[in-house]
């Protein structure tokens, strides 16, 4: 998630974890240690464009080296704002925080390596956006007043708080599953896989993103008091050697289409406007859009030792804006028959 949703939730445990007299080292602790993991965005190579998709949420968001890394933050960081703590405090406080941080990643859609080095594989659970204001600012709230007050027992009401928002996330996102599964069904259609993704900001809009024998479908759904149905785009699904004949099996590009479909968790599909480039159809701004946040472009002139290019296509114009705002409070949607 967000830096300061991230900071904020470790705040909560570790302030949870401590007395009022120790409350703002504790806090402190826990900001820095449910910070650190995301250092590993620092890991990047200037002539590989997609080793940052394979340390992002890696080793730094395992849950076996929580310990680890709690150490190294406490190591940095307890004569800085540990005061009148021992280190065995600073390093109980790190480890509270740096708990936190894997598991809240994983809550959201982007995946993250919880059982490095064990498993690569990515988890998520799909239950909260990776910012979400209605689930982070309650707690920076109580977390900044838990301080001021000198009372501990507001950092746990902003766990507590925490802990509810995210269950509610896991029972919108079945619903918005449950209402996924009906639509293909509506049209004949009988889905491979299917995964709920909440939208920007919210739980009440999400996407749905389902694939079949030949293409991905995607779909807004607003689970309210009623469901209500966006019905939206289609891709085809990627088939390497039928959409790139040219592609040598074993050159780098065609390495980097499998780095590429692990980190997608296979939603690979053939951009419909640029034939050279293919997607991540998980992601949009608009949540029945196939209009994807990042890709890879091939390059048939490219040597057998280079790799394919990146492309961040992150982009909010008004127009998405608008037809996100409409579709989250004003658009009716419609009913399925």
């Amino acid at each position: 998630m967000d830096p300061l949703s991230q900071a904020s939730v470790a705040a909560t445990l570790a302030q949870s974890g401590s007395t009022k007299e120790k409350i703002k080292s504790a806090t402190l602790l826990g900001c820095f240690a449910g910070l650190a993991p995301d250092l590993d965005v620092l890991i990047f190579s200037p002539t590989d464009p997609l080793l940052f998709l394979e340390f992002h949420r890696q080793f730094t968001h395992s849950l076996f080296f929580i310990p680890i890394g709690a150490l190294l933050v406490a190591a940095v960081m307890h004569k800085i704002v540990g005061k009148g703590l021992s280190f065995k405090e600073s390093y109980f406080f790190c480890l509270l925080g740096y708990a936190t941080h894997g598991l809240l990643d994983t809550c959201t859609t982007y995946g993250t390596q919880l059982l490095w080095p064990l498993a690569d594989t990515r988890f998520a659970w799909n239950n909260v956006s990776i910012i979400d204001p209605i689930f982070t600012l309650p707690i920076v709230f109580l977390v900044v007043f838990g301080v001021i007050r000198k009372n501990p027992w507001l950092g746990r009401a902003a766990f507590v708080w925490g802990i509810i928002y995210l269950s509610i996330g896991l029972f919108q996102r079945d619903r918005a599953a449950a209402a996924g599964y009906e639509l293909a069904a509506s049209r004949g259609h009988e889905p491979i896989r299917l995964e709920a993704k909440p939208g920007f900001a919210q739980l009440l809009l999400w996407k749905v993103v389902y694939e079949t024998d030949s293409h991905f479908y995607v779909d807004g759904v607003r689970v309210g008091m009623d469901t209500r149905f966006f019905p939206g785009d289609s891709a085809e699904k990627l088939a390497v050697k039928r959409h790139f004949p040219w592609l040598i099996p074993d050159s780098q590009q065609a390495l980097d289409i499998e780095r590429f479909r692990w980190f997608s968790n296979h939603y690979l599909a053939v951009d419909p406007e640029i034939s050279n480039r293919i997607i991540d159809v998980r992601y949009s701004v608009v949540p029945n859009e196939i209009d994807a946040l990042w890709a890879i472009d091939l390059d048939e002139n490219k040597g057998p030792d280079e790799h394919v290019n990146w492309i961040s296509l992150r982009r909010g114009d008004s127009a998405q804006t608008d037809r996100w705002w409409r579709m989250l409070f004003s658009e009716p949607g419609t009913e399925l028959p």
